[in-house]
């Protein structure tokens, strides 16, 4: 019988090392995780609660935030001043659109898109998890798959089928019969709505890839370490901001129409 010697027990012991260091450190960075998302999820929800000039400041800084990480990740990837310039009005026309049309947009569309988001990443996750499968673009995004794909728009689609149908339900308790799911659905296309929020998904989604396109070329792995453990603004809003310019876009023409 052959004993392991001891340059083997310590290549398999730093082996295990390997292997092990990045889970603890993964599962080290939950508690600072979940507190920055905590922060951040009040911090939006008071800036929504008292809406008018908070909202809209609160927008806008978030905005300026944005753009600011957006510049650094430009400034990694531009060779000279002239396609630096070109790069900064791109995001500047990009992100500043997107700022905009979440000003001036209802707050129920507003909260309707971030619920929008929050389900197609949620959705994708959780599907690409368990599904696997093929990548969509594994040199841009190694861990979006075509599953994960499918599974943000079925979530983005049930959500906004249930806030079409809630705004119905919500409409139809003005009316003579009272407040009515049957009215709602009457007056509502909860089937168009579903393909709507299906369709915005891979929007998000793209909006997602654009942003770690440019990680990928600037060489980093957050857009800044603005969050604690979360990275920078950018990498929380990159699926909004697409977003927010089509449904903006398309409600500002509804509007003056």
């Amino acid at each position: 019988m052959r004993w392991p010697s001891s340059r083997s027990g310590s290549v398999a012991l730093a082996d295990a090392e390997t292997v092990v260091a990045p889970a603890a450190k993964k599962n080290a960075d939950l508690p600072v995780r979940i507190a920055s998302a905590v922060v951040m999820l009040a911090i939006a929800g008071v800036a929504l609660w008292r809406g008018g000039l908070v909202l809209d400041g609160f927008l806008a800084v978030a905005g300026l935030v944005v753009f600011g990480e957006y510049v650094r990740l430009a400034s990694r990837i531009a060779p000279d001043p002239a396609r630096m310039s070109a790069a900064v009005l791109t995001g500047a026309l990009y992100i500043g659109w997107a700022a905009f049309a979440l000003i001036v947009m209802p707050t129920p569309l507003l909260i309707g898109i971030m619920g929008l988001v929050i389900c197609t990443d949620t959705g994708a996750y959780f599907t690409g998890r368990a599904l696997g499968g093929p990548k969509i673009a594994p040199r841009i995004s190694p861990s979006k798959t075509w599953a994960g794909l499918a599974g943000g728009m079925a979530a983005a689609g049930i959500w906004t089928a249930l806030a079409v149908l809630f705004g119905g339900y919500l409409i139809s308790a003005i009316g003579p019969t009272g407040p009515s799911l049957g009215e709602a659905l009457r007056i509502t296309n909860v089937g168009f709505a579903a393909l709507a929020g299906a369709a915005l998904a891979v929007v998000a989604q793209a909006g997602d890839f654009y942003e770690s396109w440019l990680k990928r070329r600037a060489g980093v792995k957050d857009s800044s370490r603005l969050i604690p453990g979360h990275g920078g603004l950018f990498d929380r809003v990159d699926g909004l901001l697409p977003v927010a310019i089509v449904v903006g876009t398309l409600w500002a023409l509804g509007a003056g129409s």
